[in-house]
């Protein structure tokens, strides 16, 4: 062992030693300033720690006035110690008094001292305190010096962490302030209270000190090899989750797995006498100091990996795996950077009440299956997984995008009572269960749900609705490791028609493609994969995918009627083709005997604006249309519905929107061909109310949406709401929103 390791090896083993004494914390803490001044060879040797509001208070010293402690304050930011703090790095000075920052306390006697060594105590990232060296001579500490007051930094951390140094409105035993609020958009809506859960939990390290350096390189190094071993399989083995973005994200973790520098700073902490989870904690600390001063927003983007990729090698020594295998407690709220919807399903829905995510947007698969399971979820929140530790009291309001961290008790009251006011509310919705949708003026209106999984299927009855009028038949594809064959999906169909039992069901074909890739599907990257080779498109270049599963519905539907939906019809001549090889798989069928359904209705999703002008030839050949409102408006205004900057930029109620679906209204009016709409604009009520004011009498929506859209069309005149619509459009009036809220208002409509 090289003479530059013995100095903190050394000062490690002694400290090692007082904190095994049955001892007070602070003074266990005042023995280690002591210890590290003899063994650094310093006159000075103090420890500040960060209070709630970010200034720093002095809290154990040798070598500085005693009566300092507790008393001397530096307003956050101020002075050396204020600047390691705010900026989470280390200041080695030979002439402190000469720095900018310098600001000089006279009641601690420090003037007569010249050199300086400062170093951020880290906790979770963040900086909990300054631990600091000074001495009269002018002088520049070595780097022997600066890793040994590194290394004792994180056992002052531990100290903290322990709860053992708290005192007056000092940082809490985590290290972190009290509450923090974060801010994203809502996937799913509804309010959930309860305890925080990482997705991938970290793993929090208390045993610093290693008994058997060389035994501590080996499981650093095995670790190192199932860790690269691990995200490799996830790049390569088909996980349904890792595209875009996420697919980045696992290429940057490759990189920094494979990094010899890394892997290098790792091996020499151990060999100072860290254990390899220490060494793990001390070099993201230490990497996470230089990192968050680059300028660069990819290299600061990057602390995002490097914190992640830390935690997993973590996990991987501790042998501890995620939060789904493990188990988690009633009302937990799941934070996650992000997650794919198969890993969502593998948590007890009994106890999950709210998911928090990094990333995610309103259209992504994980979204879906949240709302099908009723759990509020808040994605687009930047850095959440770094403000929360499991346990954590946490509100999530999936109305407002908001989550609260550590509520204050006001907050918990104040949602405590919207949680009960939505309970008396949803009990009110579920009295309305068996009331039927109809108007004051006796018009009556089909609602229906959406689904796409056998855990939607309950809802069919709960909320009353007359049937399914969007079943997602992707879903359960998404989910799947391999291509479900023929048998598979025949059984999920059979279960889903038994479980909805005389009521109707409209399946959608497959809906992948683009944005919604199946890993088990070769596929070219897209530029714009939402106007991409998706949904029909791909299943008439793929004709038997589509046939198997036309043959799977059509044995699930044996002696009923079946409703086929087909997406992203733009063209008359893709309807054609699909007819054409539905009826080939029809005769197919009756050739080998198979039994089949009484009926088949197909139908076609309205959501490319092409077809708008092609219904007059379109509607006599099918047996019923149904709007996509998501997609329809997503093509229309040339917006991703996915992209926060543009996706709330234009309102569904606006005149072009209302023109264009009053237009459809006429145009299956004509035809007398059944209209639906199934996008989530029917699931909020005061654009359910514009729709029933156009002409719409059957729309489908998210469970949850079914009470409080009953409720307001029981509350409202279709024929008087109709006539104030065509006013509105007939004056060219430009803010509908407000005018339908104003007349909602007036006449006592529920919206």
């Amino acid at each position: 062992m090289t003479s530059s390791l013995e100095a903190p090896r050394v000062l490690l083993r002694r400290i090692r030693e007082i904190m095994a004494r049955p001892e007070a914390g602070e003074d266990r803490l005042d023995a280690i300033v002591v210890e590290i001044a003899a063994n650094l060879v310093a006159e000075v040797c103090s420890v500040y720690l960060r209070r709630r509001d970010g200034s720093m208070v002095l809290f154990a010293t040798e070598g500085l006035n005693k009566e300092a402690v507790h008393k001397t304050h530096l307003k956050r930011g101020e002075g050396l110690v204020g600047l390691i703090a705010e900026h989470a790095d280390l200041l080695n000075l030979s002439e402190a008094q000469e720095h900018p920052a310098f600001s000089y306390r006279p009641e601690t006697g420090e003037e007569i001292y010249h050199s300086f060594l400062g170093v951020p105590i880290l906790r979770g990232g963040e900086s909990a305190g300054v631990l600091t060296v000074q001495n009269q001579t002018p002088r520049s500490y070595s780097e022997e010096e600066v890793e040994a007051l590194q290394t004792t930094a994180m056992v002052v951390a531990e100290l903290i962490a322990s709860g053992e140094l708290a005192a007056g409105d000092v940082l809490d035993a985590e290290g972190r302030q009290n509450m923090a609020l974060l801010n994203g958009i809502s996937l799913s809506p509804g309010i959930a209270l309860g305890q925080a859960i990482l997705h991938e939990p970290r793993i929090i390290v208390t045993d610093l000190f290693a008994d058997d350096v060389p035994r501590e390189l080996q499981r650093l190094e095995k670790a190192m090899g199932k860790l690269r071993a691990t995200i490799d399989d996830m790049l390569l083995g088909g996980d349904p989750s890792v595209s875009g973005e996420y697919r980045d994200v696992l290429e940057a973790y490759r990189m920094f797995a494979h990094d010899r520098g890394w892997n290098r700073r790792l091996s020499e902490a151990i060999s100072t006498g860290l254990t390899a989870e220490a060494a793990v904690e001390r070099v993201r600390n230490n990497t996470r100091a230089l990192m968050v001063r680059q300028i660069d927003p990819y290299l600061r983007e990057r602390l995002h990996d490097l914190d992640d990729l830390s935690n997993r090698l973590l996990r991987v020594l501790a042998g501890r795996t995620t939060a789904a295998e493990e188990g988690i407690p009633d009302n937990t709220i799941l934070f996650a950077r992000t997650m794919g919807p198969a890993e969502l399903l593998d948590y007890d829905r009994d106890r999950l009440c709210g998911l928090v995510l990094e990333e995610g947007g309103v259209a992504s698969h994980v979204a879906i299956v949240a709302r099908a399971l009723g759990v509020a979820a808040v994605g687009q929140v930047p850095g959440a997984v770094d403000y929360v530790e499991s346990g954590d009291k946490v509100v999530v309001d999936a109305a407002s995008g908001e989550i609260f961290v550590r509520p204050s008790q006001n907050v918990l009251t104040s949602y405590s009572d919207k949680v009960e006011f939505e309970a008396r509310r949803q009990e009110q919705y579920a009295q309305l269960r068996d009331e039927p949708a109809v108007s004051q003026d006796g018009c009556e209106i089909d609602l229906q749900i959406n689904a796409g999984l056998l855990v939607d299927l309950p809802h069919l009855d709960e909320s009353g609705a007359s049937g399914i009028g969007l079943f997602r038949t992707e879903l359960q594809f998404m989910i799947s490791a391999t291509f479900p064959k023929a048998g598979q999906q025949t059984e999920m169909y059979t279960a889903v028609l038994e479980q909805a039992g005389d009521k109707p069901v409209v399946f959608r074909s497959l809906d992948i493609g683009g944005d919604k890739m199946l890993p088990y599907l070769r596929h070219a990257k897209e530029e714009n994969p939402a106007l991409g080779w998706r949904a029909i498109r791909m299943a008439l270049d793929r004709p038997g995918l589509f046939r198997t599963q036309i043959r799977a519905l059509m044995r699930a539907a044996a002696g009923r009627e079946l409703h086929i939906m087909l997406p992203m019809i733009s063209d008359i001549a893709e309807f054609l083709a699909a007819r054409d090889l539905l009826d080939k798989e029809h005769q197919h069928q009756e050739r080998h005997g198979h039994s089949r359904p009484t009926r088949v209705h197909l139908g076609v999703m309205i959501e490319v604006p092409a077809l708008l002008w092609q219904l007059d030839q379109l509607l006599p050949m099918v047996d019923f249309v149904s709007v996509g409102s998501n997609d329809l408006l997503q093509f229309l205004f040339a917006a991703d519905r996915g992209n926060i900057r543009v996706s709330e930029r234009f309102d569904p109620l606006s005149p072009a929107v209302l023109k264009m679906l009053g237009d459809i209204v006429d145009a299956a009016e004509r035809h007398k061909v059944p209209l639906a709409l199934c996008g989530e604009m029917a699931g909020r009520p005061l654009e359910a109310l514009a729709l029933i004011a156009l002409g719409y009498r059957s729309i489908s929506m998210a469970p949850a949406s079914v009470g409080p859209v009953k409720s307001m069309i029981r509350s409202m005149s279709a024929g008087d709401a109709a006539e104030k619509l065509r006013a509105l459009l007939a004056a060219n009036e430009t803010d509908i929103r407000t005018h339908l809220e104003s007349y909602a208002a007036n006449y006592n409509i529920i919206v």
